[in-house]
């Protein structure tokens, strides 16, 4: 996996972390299920990656 290919899915991770956690303290609920979403989908990319990784050796 490339380092800015790290660091994108590790930013985009944490900021549905972030997305969450406002969502929870507002009790906005569809902020909450973004940053839910946002978290899905940096561990999907993530997981995509090493597996490209693990073929490139």
């Amino acid at each position: 996996m490339a380092f800015d290919d790290k660091v994108d899915n590790k930013a985009e991770e944490v900021g549905g972390k972030v997305k969450e956690g406002v969502g929870r303290a507002t009790d906005d609920e569809q902020l909450e299920a973004e940053g839910r979403t946002d978290q899905s989908k940096s561990k999907l990319k993530q997981a995509g990656e090493n597996i490209k990784d693990a073929f490139k050796s």
